[in-house]
């Protein structure tokens, strides 16, 4: 057999990446370990949430998948941080883990030019240190031009409850057992990583009347840009606050020995930013109670994900911390937490495309880069796809800047920084937040994805309309002056705004804090879409601070246009550190701002580097 690309592993990065290559024309197989668990959500059942609903957003404007299943099987959804700034705006949905997975396959069983292949990859065929293929289990034998691994927590992965260690993959799924041996004979560095996830609650369990209801916002909102809603806001599902409590503290402080990770019964690192309740309890000891939701994980069974409540405690100790909360007195537990152990490579050792330094035309993405989350995963098997493509077909790679994309951030860090820790997108992690945007993905992503044939000609013509509309308020905005009179003054009067004592255009009238531009809209009958809107909304009342960040930015691009020789000889830089030029050499980054973000390195290391270019290369 032999295909284009196959790409390793059907979760979430490596539905992104299939869909890609398939789209793009090439001949492509999947490899996973079991069909019935592709896009599989093996913890949380939700798809978004803060800088993760961003993430999304822009891998629909790239012509991604996750963001049009999310809007086509959740049951509740939300925008997060509402109250606040546009920047740390991001939406989050309650999504069905039955009907997530099944319309995900759906999409992909639509292209004939993919094919599924059930089997585990037992090693890489590699010849000159390019990859040409992969080898399963039975030994099948599977040739290819590029291989992208997306292999999640398989790699050895470890089932973890206390003192038991299961060798599986989530649900106690067949692992991999041989293939990151492959690749530690590679030559890659091999990290051990860990993550959890909670009990799971019977329903009928519950006693619902004690804890607070999280409904669903009531106003529409879609992840992707070329759908729209056809959901029934009075119709979301509802989930459910709580807390943890001191008899919930006291059991676990007595048992912390008992747990998998206080035990020593764990290799791997587990993730800062989502921790196990225990590692909350011993790193927050002054904290009187944690938070915890109950959310439904399909309307098709009567599971429900305790989130916030993730741990590797035995069995009989899951009962009672789980009894010890309130409205969960007599709660049922339908399947046990556990935490998962798992190989992943050193992400120093990728290019920013995706494909590793030491194979050509190999390609990983998701947690086999040290990352956590569906999310996270998503946008790397995406960026592995149209980059392997891209590789096959001679064109250059798609590398997002720190200022066009949360995911090139996330590549960014990886690339640059490495994580000996599952990483874990955070808005604080995004230096031009306000720039990156929920409402703009698709005008900072939308003509990127159309020069390299990620979206169609539709979706482009929908963006350029979006883009002469928002053109057009503007210009009314500043051209319309409000008219010092009474009957200016009495609608103003209905919509509760201040009358303005001079005639001021539209425009600056909008920047003051109590005044909606939708009720302006209204007043002087302009009629545009709620997206246009929203957009001129933001770009007018924060104009101060968008055109400083990207002053900022353009700063920023400045420094990465001072490219690096990839033959530099860093030996060759008088004083520069002993940790810098380790790094350097490593890393081997391609600019100066890509040296600078380099961890060790520090700017007096980046001014004899850039003296150094300039006397040796004039740049």
């Amino acid at each position: 057999m032999f295909y284009d690309i196959i790409v390793v592993g059907g979760g979430h990065a490596g539905c992104e990446a299939v869909n890609m290559a398939a789209k793009l024309g090439k001949k492509v197989a999947l490899i996973t370990i079991n069909k019935k668990n592709i896009a599989d959500m093996p913890c949380n059942p939700s798809i978004g949430g803060t800088a993760k609903g961003i993430i999304v957003r822009e891998i629909d404007a790239l012509g991604g998948l996750m963001g049009i299943v999310a809007d086509k099987s959740h049951f509740q959804i939300k925008m997060l941080n509402s109250a606040k700034g546009p920047a740390v705006q991001s939406l989050r949905a309650q999504v069905d883990k039955i009907v997530y997975p099944k319309i995900m396959l759906e999409y992909l069983e639509s292209y004939s030019n993919l094919d599924i292949i059930e089997g585990i990859v037992e090693e890489l065929i590699v010849e000159n240190k390019v990859v040409k293929g992969v080898i399963l289990e039975d030994k099948t034998i599977i040739n290819a031009q590029a291989v992208i691994l997306t292999t999640g927590t398989y790699l050895k992965g470890n089932i973890l409850i206390g003192s038991e260690n299961t060798p599986g993959g989530p649900h106690g799924e067949k692992r991999s057992n041989y293939l990151s041996e492959c690749l530690k004979k590679q030559g890659f560095n091999i990290q051990r990583l860990k993550t959890g996830t909670p009990p799971r609650i019977q329903k009928d369990s519950i006693d619902f009347s004690k804890l607070k209801e999280e409904k669903g916002d009531d106003e529409y909102h879609t992840f992707s840009f070329d759908l729209e809603p056809t959901y029934k806001i009075n119709e979301q599902q509802k989930c459910y606050l709580l807390y943890t409590n001191q008899l919930t503290h006291q059991i676990i402080n007595e048992n912390l020995t008992k747990s998998a990770m206080y035990g020593g019964y764990v290799e791997g690192i587990g993730p800062r930013y989502c921790p196990s309740i225990e590692d909350k309890l011993v790193k927050f000891k002054d904290k009187e109670r944690h938070q915890l939701f109950l959310e439904p994980e399909s309307i098709y069974y009567d599971e429900w994900y305790l989130q916030g409540f993730s741990t590797s405690m035995p069995r009989d100790i899951q009962e009672k911390m789980v009894h010890s909360l309130e409205g969960l007195e007599k709660a049922k537990i339908t399947k046990y937490a556990y935490a998962i152990e798992y190989d992943a490579i050193d992400p120093l050792q990728l290019n920013f495309s995706l494909e590793t330094k030491i194979i050509e035309n190999l390609f990983t993405a998701g947690q086999i880069n040290g990352t956590s989350g569906y999310e996270e995963a998503a946008s790397q098997g995406l960026i592995a796809g149209i980059n392997a493509v891209n590789k096959l077909n001679n064109i250059e790679p798609l590398i997002l800047k720190r200022n066009e994309a949360y995911i090139g951030v996330l590549i960014d860090d990886l690339v640059i920084k490495g994580t000996n820790e599952p990483y874990r997108m955070l808005t604080s992690r995004a230096e031009y937040r306000l720039l990156l945007r929920h409402d703009n993905a698709d005008l900072r992503l939308r003509k990127i994805a159309y020069k390299y044939h990620m979206i169609n000609e539709q979706q482009y013509q929908k963006l350029l309309t979006k883009e002469n509309n928002i053109t057009k308020l503007l210009n009314e905005l500043k051209t319309i002056k409000i008219k010092i009179k009474a009957s200016e003054k009495e609608k103003f009067t209905k919509y509760n705004l201040e009358f303005p004592n001079d005639s001021i255009s539209l425009y600056q009238y909008l920047k003051r804090p109590t005044v909606n531009l939708k009720d302006l809209c209204e007043i002087y009958e302009l009629n545009y879409q709620k997206e246009v809107i929203e957009q001129v909304q933001i770009m007018v009342k924060y104009e101060g601070y968008i055109n400083k960040a990207q002053k900022e930015a353009t700063n920023l691009l400045k420094i990465e246009e001072k490219q690096i020789p990839l033959d530099i000889d860093y030996q060759k830089i008088k004083n520069l550190a002993t940790e810098a030029r380790q790094k350097l050499e490593k890393i081997r980054p391609k600019n100066l701002g890509q040296a600078s973000r380099i961890s060790g390195v520090n700017p007096v290391d980046i001014s004899l580097l850039a003296i150094y270019l300039k006397k040796e290369y004039n740049k």
